[in-house]
């Protein structure tokens, strides 16, 4: 169960820095926003959506495994 939660908590985690870098340009003039809004870099965010949290999970799955230490 420990394992799942934990996996709960790094892939909501990993989907929210995506977002947070999808939006950080958001300030940037109009001619720059548009190289970096381009279809194609849209498409490969989407494609990150869905491939970063397997690999984060990887990364991550000494900690996710790790026994949880109880103090009495």
């Amino acid at each position: 169960m420990r394992t799942v939660r934990r996996t709960a908590v790094v892939v909501p985690a990993t989907w929210g820095t995506l977002i947070v870098l999808l939006i950080t340009p958001s300030p940037l003039p109009e001619s720059r926003r548009y190289r970096i809004y381009s279809p194609a870099s849209v498409g490969l965010w989407l494609l990150s959506m869905l491939v970063t949290p397997f690999v984060t999970v990887v990364l991550r799955w000494d900690w996710i495994n790790k026994p949880c230490r109880r103090t009495a």
